[in-house]
């Protein structure tokens, strides 16, 4: 009986430790100094890149891991540009949302998602754009080979083009490894009190965006992903 006991307590003083660890691996706050993707990330993109430079393609990594810090960073620093712009907060909040994400709700949180480009091609100016992944764009090689041959190595694109997604803009570039994200997807919807988590978190804005354009935010962009990164 004093075992069983024993183990109850233990469990049950344990679980809110767990609660607190998981919260911040879920949104970028746990301690990941060398900005590393999860090990099972990380080996199935090893072995993507191996296959692709067989047809050519140098698959790289343009952004892998990145922290709640770096980008509380990024937001802080738009949203004071478009402040001197003398935009309104809601005004910023959806400029800002069309391509960043805020603090805390980034995939890139997770260490499963990547913005990915074809290091083979010679490309000046910004790398992450559309129409460098169409027409006569540097990375088209890069996307075909993508479209035919990420899902047999467990990629999918994040943010499709397609008309019935909502959120974030199209980026032909950001892929996620799907055997690790589908749980941290479902995880973040059941374990994360959004509203509350971006007030207390020194984001700028936070504290004059309403609460239903947050909650239009989890709507549209946290969930507006691709339907097969939210199956189980």
């Amino acid at each position: 009986m004093n075992k069983i006991v024993t183990i109850i307590l233990i469990l049950f003083v344990s679980l809110p430790q767990q609660d607190s660890d998981n919260l911040k691996k879920l949104t970028g706050q746990y301690a990941n100094p060398k900005n590393a993707l999860e090990q099972d990330a990380q080996a199935a993109l090893e072995k993507m890149q191996k296959a692709a430079l067989k047809d050519g393609i140098q698959i790289r990594l343009v952004s892998g891991y990145r922290s709640f810090n770096r980008q509380r960073e990024i937001w802080n620093r738009k949203y004071d540009k478009y402040t001197a712009q003398g935009l309104k907060p809601d005004a910023i909040f959806d400029k800002i949302v069309e391509y960043s994400t805020v603090p805390g709700t980034s995939r890139h949180h997770w260490g499963t998602d990547m913005d990915l480009i074809d290091g083979a091609v010679k490309v000046s100016g910004d790398v992450l754009v559309p129409d460098k992944y169409h027409g006569k764009g540097p990375f088209c090689k890069f996307k075909d080979w993508m479209e035919n041959h990420a899902t047999t190595y467990g990629f999918e694109l994040v943010y499709t083009m397609s008309e019935q997604r909502t959120g974030f803009k199209y980026e032909p570039w950001h892929y996620s490894y799907v055997p690790l994200s589908r749980k941290r997807y479902n995880d973040y919807l059941t374990q994360v009190d959004l509203l509350p988590f971006l007030r207390s978190q020194n984001i700028k804005g936070m504290d004059k965006i309403s609460d239903a354009r947050l909650k239009r935010y989890l709507e549209e962009h946290i969930k507006g992903v691709n339907p097969v990164l939210k199956n189980n």
